[in-house]
């Protein structure tokens, strides 16, 4: 067992991935719709994830890392990979055919909800009154965030409201099965699960979505850069390392900062206004944080 200062390292790592991966996530927001002006959906998330695990897997090439993945755990590899990033990243962006921004992403962020039901019976992690009052908070800060753009779910989007809570239900339960060991480096080990998350995107892209490489301009081009090397490839790290060293509730309460970041950051990026209603989404939603991310009493 690690020494209990081992173990407040360990925590406040994860906390510093959280963050981090909270802000690139959250700033993909608006660079993806920059993106998506010029590319279709799932051929942009695919190639950026592509290049994002190719770069990850050079690096840890150079570093001499074990790239290689034993036969034995690569069952598990391809499940993680399956649900933390192509039921994440393709379903979410899928559904957005029949949904609004507003209306998936308040569905996607109902992922910590799920995250803190599915880790009572996988892992016997009993939600505390603490982490609900937290959920409670997050969740009431993304519901007002979101409440401007009235919300009318009809029978018309069920298939884009069955992908992104699709995609919430299974991100929840990558996350909290992600204590799987796979005897890889973490750049070695997000290398592969961004790859073979994002090869079926890039599969489906050129199937149905053909896309034009001459469509993009230079901030097409630098929209996919960011998206590669920030949010598939960064975020990624950030995030296997925060599940590691933190409870999946924690963890999945700390990523409700995104859509906020993402709202804040539409503001200087794409002129979208910012008033009373995101200003308290951004206090209810930051309380909640903090409560979930507060030292608990023993251990996680």
């Amino acid at each position: 067992m690690a020494s209990p200062d081992a173990q407040l390292r360990s925590r406040r790592i994860g906390l510093l991935a959280i963050g981090v991966t909270a802000i690139g996530w959250g700033l993909n927001w608006p660079i993806i719709k920059l993106l998506l002006r010029e590319w279709p959906p799932l051929f942009s998330r695919g190639t950026a994830g592509i290049a994002a695990a190719l770069g990850l897997a050079a690096f840890a090439a150079l570093r001499g890392e074990r790239l290689l993945v034993p036969l034995g755990t690569f069952r598990p590899l391809a499940l993680a990979a399956a649900t933390n990033v192509f039921a994440w990243m393709g379903l979410s962006t899928l559904a957005m055919v029949w949904l609004t921004v507003a209306e998936g992403a308040l569905l996607v962020y109902t992922m910590p909800i799920w995250a803190t039901l599915l880790a009572w019976p996988i892992r016997g992690d009993r939600p505390t009154a603490r982490a609900l009052a937290a959920l409670a908070l997050g969740m009431a800060g993304i519901a007002v965030l979101l409440s401007g753009a009235g919300l009318a779910l009809g029978s018309g989007k069920l298939p884009g409201i069955l992908l992104a809570l699709g995609a919430a239900i299974l991100f929840a339960f990558g996350t909290v099965t992600a204590q799987v060991a796979v005897p890889l480096s973490p750049l070695a080990h997000t290398a592969w699960l961004v790859g073979l998350g994002c090869l079926p995107m890039i599969i489906a892209g050129l199937t149905f979505e053909q896309p034009d490489p001459s469509a993009l301009t230079p901030v097409g081009w630098a929209s996919l850069i960011y998206m590669a090397v920030v949010p598939m490839g960064a975020c990624y790290l950030g995030w296997f390392a925060a599940v590691k060293r933190l409870l999946p509730t924690t963890a999945s309460t700390g990523i409700l900062l995104v859509p906020l970041v993402g709202v804040l950051s539409a503001v200087p990026i794409l002129g979208e206004p910012l008033g009373v209603r995101e200003a308290l989404a951004l206090t209810l939603t930051l309380s909640g944080v903090a409560l979930a991310l507060q030292k608990p009493a023993a251990g996680g």
